[in-house]
């Protein structure tokens, strides 16, 4: 008996929401607030900079409590009978504003913006599109679900060989992967937490992103943007293999996409030809 796309999705909606109440129930508190282990090479830059930004700006909350605390105790009535009214236009005042306000922009915004300029021109902008070992996914995102399509033997995208996996990204460790993607419905965004990296997913534009692994295992991809009712359960997995395993999967699943996959099925035409948009 063939099973429809959309009753495969609704059972697995139905399967994701009792699963993500268990998977909750479990984690302590710690685990719930620690941040995702770092599987790629480039993922400790966004850490660095998500840490750097939290602590500059634990530092100048700090110094507004002491200011704010420490005139309250100076201050307070029982020292100070009679109030002192000041319009905090005088030249020190002036000083000591222009001082504070030059130190939060230089600290906090000119930093990350130096930082983080650099970090996409140089890392995350700079696709590895003409590398020839690269990993390409096309990705097409929809209410609730992730499509990932990998081309066939022919090296073409949208053939009767292509491997259309449900929820499922499968890429070997240590190799670029460099993904193509758009939305077919709303605006969705691909998130893979363990690699630091995300990216909205638009109807009719494609977007693209690249990443790479440096262990094995199964890891989370989520949607980070609100698209509709079960926007919490579009959830994915991320199956890093090791080379061998994944040449393994690979004509596994091309021998099984050349024998199984049905050309007139529009749920498995979503693709188009690589770099074409």
């Amino acid at each position: 008996m063939n099973i429809s796309f959309s009753e495969r999705l609704i059972g697995m909606i139905a399967q994701g929401s009792s699963l993500v109440t268990k998977v909750t129930e479990q984690m302590s508190f710690w685990e719930r607030i620690s941040p995702p282990e770092d599987i790629s090479t480039s993922g400790h830059l966004i850490h660095w900079l998500f840490a750097y930004t939290t602590y500059v700006n634990l530092f100048w909350f700090a110094i507004l409590c002491v200011g704010l605390f420490g005139f309250s105790f100076l201050y307070a009535s029982k020292r100070h009978k009679k109030a002192f009214y000041t319009h905090g236009n005088e030249k020190k005042h002036l000083m000591i504003t222009a001082f504070i306000g030059l130190g939060v922009f230089l600290s906090v915004d000119m930093v990350i913006t130096k930082i983080s300029s650099r970090d996409m021109k140089e890392v995350f902008w700079n696709f590895p599109e003409n590398d020839a070992d690269v990993i390409k996914v096309q990705v097409l995102a929809q209410q609730w679900a992730w499509n990932f399509r990998h081309a066939g033997k022919d090296g073409e995208f949208n053939t009767g060989d292509d491997v259309v996996e449900l929820n499922h990204l499968v890429v070997p460790v240590g190799k670029k992967v460099m993904i193509q993607m758009t939305s077919k419905d709303v605006i969705h965004s691909l998130y893979i937490p363990n690699i630091y990296i995300k990216a909205d997913a638009i109807p009719g534009r494609y977007a693209k992103l690249w990443f790479d692994t440096t262990k094995t295992g199964k890891f989370e991809i989520a949607c980070a943007e609100m698209c509709g009712n079960h926007h919490y359960l579009m959830k994915a997995q991320l199956t890093v293999l090791s080379q061998e395993n994944y040449d393994r999967w690979v004509n596994e699943s091309q021998a099984n996409a050349i024998a199984t996959n049905d050309t007139e099925n529009m749920d498995l035409r979503w693709g188009w030809k690589w770099g074409s948009r």
